[in-house]
């Protein structure tokens, strides 16, 4: 639904800032067609196999979804990594709609989804070279508590798959 448009013009440029009402809902499969922005086919092969990790209930995938349902933000929860603890990974956010509010409504949905299984804690792991998004975490009151490595594969442009390798900080919140 489209809540308001607000709209300013000059000669060089015209700007418009247009509010929608997103909701959050579990990834399905027949979304991934549209959520290419959020990696390669690679990313979206392994995207599809956590989502039979999740109708199996080791974890839960979300989508941030406009109102005809086309998700803008994903991410999942991992119930399996640490134990008392639901791991939030694979975030990500619409590039153009980066920094709009919809990676702060992910993880608050997905610290809901880890409070209602009765779990008080959320963890995560975010790169090194990712200040941005570790600073979204802190202001949500994540506090690192380590670093460590970690690797996966990374598809090119030209499609050859390659292994990324990264320093990541632990971080982690008490609910």
């Amino acid at each position: 639904m489209l809540r308001d448009v607000t709209t300013q013009s000059d000669t060089a440029a015209t700007e418009a800032t247009v509010s929608i009402l997103v909701q959050v809902r579990d990834l399905r499969p027949q979304d991934l067609p549209a959520c290419t922005w959020s990696g390669s086919a690679t990313h979206l092969r392994h995207v599809e196999r956590e989502l039979a990790r999740a109708a199996a209930g080791e974890a839960d995938y979300l989508a941030v979804c406009t109102p005809v349902g086309v998700p803008v933000a994903i991410g999942g929860v991992d119930y399996q990594v640490s134990e008392g603890a639901g791991t939030l990974w694979q975030l990500a956010v619409l590039p153009a709609l980066q920094s709009s509010g919809l990676g702060t409504l992910l993880v608050r949905a997905a610290e809901g989804r880890i409070r209602d299984r009765g779990l008080h804690r959320a963890e995560l792991a975010v790169e090194e070279d990712n200040p941005r998004a570790r600073a979204l975490y802190e202001r949500l009151g994540y506090v690192a508590y380590g670093r460590e490595p970690d690797a996966w594969d990374e598809e090119g442009p030209d499609g050859s798959v390659r292994r990324h390798e990264t320093m990541c900080v632990l971080m982690g919140k008490n609910l």
